[in-house]
């Protein structure tokens, strides 16, 4: 039977090869933690530092035309020009139409900045913006550029080229190169996008840097549109078209509460086989009627365009309007420098329902005419729109 010293000696070499593990184990997780903590202090130093993606290409291709993304990309036209490209005659832009574009980010920042302009959000800081108002923030990382969809201006079009751009969707394992062949159900499909807010939720601690940085760096874009062009827009497309979606979340209940239809079709189709539907006077007393966003927010097509791009709290660097669509757009990509990939689609002579504006306000009473202005009189002055005296006055 073994002494208890010589049981002593037996157990000694165990014990300090069991407290030798223990220190190495300590010292493992040290350097797992400090590796770590380096790697994310390196992400966000590299984004802080290196720039978008357009300005690294600026770098190798164009060093002696380098700017920053604030500056506007006036590359003159030689004299000599029958030895320049057309690529390089495209890039011209010409002092007139930067000077618009110029002031109408002026006007959105002289907005902001007046005490007598006053709207729900406008005095909340970016980061007390909640995450899920950041879904209409669209990133695309490999040419720096954020955009804010507005539906009803375009946004089809907008996304069709974002999703070009970035390349997050392919075909048969190969990137779309035509934006418009790519199918409307991907493109309105939330998955098929990457914005702000599921950047926060991906990232979690590590995403409050890495947006300021991409907020600071990429060039952001927004496209708006007459408000009240746009609400009419919106109502013909989704009450006056068989849109069996919008006929029952929205449709019957506003025949419901506005339009003496106790108990409207059930099914969209035989509501318009009937010839019943909203009226524009219906979906305006629906919007003015202050129970409506108690029940929830307005519905994308119909909310305000400074409650979906927080234009107070982001400096964007490019306001484009519906009505000078194909001007801006053209603008814009050579501001962005993808005027060599891609195009938008011409939209011509678009309608504009601005001229109608006193018809289909005809049966709206004046008093909901003016609360509709009141609900919607911030989009109009911090884009630049006129105040609709016409149908707002009698």
């Amino acid at each position: 039977m073994q002494s208890c010293s010589e049981w002593r000696r037996t157990m000694a070499p165990i014990e300090w090869r069991s407290s030798r593990i223990k220190r190495m184990l300590r010292l493992f997780k040290l350097f797992v933690v400090l590796t770590c903590t380096f790697m994310i202090l390196l992400v966000v130093f590299y984004w802080d530092n290196l720039g978008t993606p357009t300005d690294r290409q600026q770098h190798r291709h164009h060093h002696h035309q380098q700017q920053t993304q604030r500056t506007p990309p006036t590359d003159p036209i030689p004299v000599d020009g029958t030895n320049q490209s057309k690529r390089a005659e495209g890039r011209y832009v010409p002092r007139r139409e930067w000077k618009i574009h110029k002031q109408r980010r002026r006007l959105l920042q002289e907005m902001c900045a007046e005490d007598s302009m006053r709207f729900p959000g406008k005095n909340l800081s970016f980061d007390d913006i909640p995450n899920k108002a950041l879904d209409h923030l669209i990133v695309d990382d490999r040419h720096g550029i954020i955009y804010c969809y507005v539906p009803k201006v375009a946004c089809t079009n907008w996304k069709q080229l974002m999703i070009m751009l970035s390349e997050s969707i392919l075909e048969d394992g190969v990137p779309y190169t035509n934006p418009q062949a790519i199918p409307r159900n991907i493109v309105h499909n939330s998955s098929s996008h990457l914005t702000l807010d599921k950047f926060l939720n991906r990232y979690s601690n590590l995403s409050d840097n890495l947006i300021k940085v991409k907020l600071k760096k990429y060039t952001k874009f927004l496209f708006v549109r007459d408000p009240f062009v746009r609400l009419i827009s919106a109502f013909r497309n989704k009450f006056l078209e068989n849109n069996v979606n919008f006929y029952k979340r929205f449709g019957q209940l506003i025949l419901q509460r506005y339009g003496n239809q106790p108990t409207p079709p059930a099914l969209a189709s035989d509501a318009f086989a009937a010839g019943i539907y909203p009226t524009f006077s219906q979906f305006v007393q629906y919007l003015v009627d202050p129970e409506t966003e108690k029940e929830e927010p307005y519905e994308e097509h119909w909310r305000q365009a400074y409650r979906l791009c927080h234009p107070c709290q982001i400096q964007y660097d490019f306001v484009g309007h519906l009505e000078t669509q194909d001007e801006d757009a053209e603008h814009l990509l050579r501001q962005l420098r993808v005027d060599n990939i891609v195009e938008f689609p011409a939209t011509g002579s678009r309608l504009s329902l601005k001229h109608s504006l006193a018809d289909w306000f005809s049966m709206v009473p004046l008093e909901a005419r003016k609360q509709l202005y009141k609900l919607y009189e911030p989009d109009f002055r911090l884009f630049g729109y006129e105040r609709p005296v016409s149908i707002l006055e009698e």
